[in-house]
C-alpha cells in the first residue's frame, strides 16, 4: 500500500493507494518542515488514529510538501515519516508545486503553475521539468498574493487606520484583535503564517466592498507582474491555480488574467482530484 501526501502549512491530505486503486483520504494538520520541528510533525501524524492502524501496511510514500524546496527540509520529513512508518522502502519527497502540477498540466502539457493558498508561489512546467523562476523567501518576506498576504493586509490597515470605518466594526467582530494578542499568535506560537492566512475568510466576505476589491485586484496585478511574468512565454500557455486563496477568489483572478491577455488555465481548491488521476497511471 502507499500513501500520496499534499501537505501545505495548514493542513496535509494523505490519499490511500493499493497499487493503483484509490481507497480513500486521510487528514492531518499541516507538515511544514520549515516552521515545525521533526516531533512536531511526528506528533500530528500520530494523532490521526488512522494513520497510527497502517503505520506497518504502508510501503511507499509519496510526498508534496510546503517547505519542502531544500535538502535540509526534506531530510526533516524522511525522518518524520521513517519513525512513523516503520516498513516504507520507497521516498519520493517533493516540493508542492509537484503536487500542483501533476494535478492541473493534464497529460503532462506545459503550463504555468500558480500555487495561492496559505502560501504561494509559481513555477513553469515544459512537459517534463518544473523550473521556478523565484527563489521564495517563504512568508516573511513574501508569499504575496497568499492567505498570509492577505491576512498581514488586513492586520496592517485596520492597525494604520486605512481600512474604512464600517469594514472596521466588523473585523473587530470578527476577530480577537487585541495588540497583545496578535503578538502572541506572530511571535510565540507555532504556524504564524497559517494565523495570519486565517484572516482570509474575511476578505472573502466582503470582496465586493470597494476597498477590499480594490485591495485584491492591486495584489493581483503584483502576481501577475513579478511572478508569472517572470517566464518568456507567458502569453503562449495556460496559466493554473492551485489553493483556497485562488479557487475562493478566481472571478477576481480571472478578471485580472483577462485584463493581461493570459490565458485562463484550471483553478482547484486542492490538488486531490488531479493527484488521483495522476497516480492511478
Amino acid at each position: 500500500m502507499k500513501f500520496v501526501v499534499d501537505s501545505g502549512s495548514t493542513k496535509a491530505d494523505w490519499l490511500l493507494f493499493n497499487s493503483k486503486e484509490y481507497l480513500g483520504v486521510y487528514n492531518t494538520l499541516g507538515l511544514n518542515p520549515e516552521v515545525l520541528d521533526r516531533e512536531v510533525l511526528v506528533e500530528r501524524m500520530l494523532n490521526n488514529e488512522e494513520l497510527s492502524n497502517l503505520r506497518t501496511s504502508i510501503k511507499e510514500i509519496h510526498f508534496y510538501g510546503s517547505g519542502c524546496g531544500t535538502n535540509h527540509a526534506k531530510k526533516i520529513i524522511k525522518e518524520a515519516l521513517e519513525e512513523v512508518f516503520k516498513n516504507v522502502t520507497f521516498f519520493e519527497i517533493l516540493e508542492d508545486t509537484y503536487a500542483a502540477v501533476y494535478a492541473t498540466c493534464q497529460d503532462l502539457k506545459p503550463g504555468i503553475v500558480c500555487i495561492n493558498g496559505t502560501g504561494s508561489n509559481c513555477s513553469f512546467f515544459d512537459g517534463k521539468n518544473v523550473e521556478t523562476a523565484i527563489d521564495s523567501l517563504g512568508y516573511l518576506a513574501m508569499d504575496d498574493c497568499s492567505g498570509v498576504d492577505f491576512g498581514r493586509k488586513l492586520v496592517r490597515t485596520y492597525y494604520l487606520n486605512i481600512m474604512p470605518l464600517h469594514l472596521k466594526i466588523e473585523f473587530e467582530k470578527t476577530y480577537n484583535l487585541d495588540s497583545a494578542y496578535i503578538k502572541q499568535h506572530f511571535y510565540k506560537e507555532p504556524n504564524p503564517n497559517a494565523y495570519l492566512a486565517s484572516f482570509l475568510p474575511f476578505l472573502i466576505t466582503h470582496k465586493k466592498d470597494p476597498f477590499l476589491k480594490e485591495m485584491i485586484l492591486e495584489t493581483m496585478q503584483f502576481f501577475v507582474d513579478h511572478y508569472i511574468k517572470q517566464y518568456k512565454n507567458y502569453l503562449e500557455i495556460p496559466i493554473h491555480f492551485i489553493g483556497s486563496t485562488a479557487f475562493l477568489l478566481q472571478e477576481e483572478f480571472k478578471e485580472i488574467l483577462e485584463k493581461n491577455r493570459l490565458k485562463i488555465g484550471i483553478f482547484y481548491q486542492k490538488p486531490i482530484d488531479g493527484l488521483i488521476e495522476f497516480h492511478k497511471k
